[in-house]
């Protein structure tokens, strides 16, 4: 009952390692029309959980199993491959300060050689210090399953998304919430789908949010980093 209840501490959407001032692209999602409506607010947040299968949850999957064989090195090439595949200078930037205060949080409420040490390397520039690497060491070293640690994954983009619908369009909690339980309806199939990719074949083609990225940092009126 306690891992149940760590676990779902971890995924909780109020955990303060800033993913409140992220939108995943939908700031400008909005603003060029891609979304308007809840029916294609529920599109966007399964684009995002498809793609975010496919490139995160890879590598989360592969340094969680480094984590467990305690091979810090593969844990390194996980965090750089996946920094490496993202888009964008602010993908790049949620990926990196969303990780390193995450691991920063763990440190404080557990001891985890592994996640000090790979903290250290963030400080250092050795490593980009991506938020799922962080999440397999953390899960790994408390005995989570690998696929516990993928839908907890999953679970957190959707929710950063939605929280960031109820702050950017109109729509209330309750509407959010049937989006949020549809977009979960998805994640074991995901897992099955990339449970079995290497590392190099971590890919996902999304050029439409590409673009809205991309838009995003040129855009004078902002409420979220991006």
């Amino acid at each position: 009952m306690a891992h149940l209840a760590r676990l779902l501490q971890f995924s909780d959407s109020t955990l303060p390692i800033g993913s409140f001032a992220f939108s995943n692209g939908l700031e400008s999602a909005l603003q060029t029309g891609a979304v308007s409506d809840p029916d294609s607010l529920l599109r966007y947040v399964d684009l995002i959980l498809r793609q975010t299968a496919r490139m995160d949850g890879i590598a989360l999957l592969h340094a969680h199993r480094a984590a467990l064989a305690d091979d810090y090195g593969e844990v390194l090439a996980a965090d750089s491959e996946l920094f490496c595949r993202r888009v964008g200078e602010e993908q790049q930037l949620m990926l990196t300060r969303v990780g390193k205060k995450f691991g920063e949080l763990v440190l404080k409420i557990m001891p985890s050689p592994m996640l000090q040490r790979w903290l250290h390397a963030i400080r250092a520039n050795e490593t980009p210090g991506c938020l799922p690497i962080g999440q397999a060491i953390a899960l790994a070293h408390m005995g989570v399953d690998e696929s516990e640690a993928f839908v907890m994954h999953q679970y957190g983009i959707a929710s950063m998304i939605l929280s960031a619908a109820l702050r950017l369009m109109r729509i209330d909690h309750i509407e959010t919430q049937r989006i949020l339980f549809a977009a979960q309806g998805r994640v074991e199939g995901d897992y099955q789908a990339v449970r079995e990719l290497s590392l190099d074949e971590m890919a996902s083609f999304a050029p439409v949010f590409d673009v809205l990225v991309a838009h995003h940092t040129t855009t004078h009126v902002r409420l979220f980093m991006n």
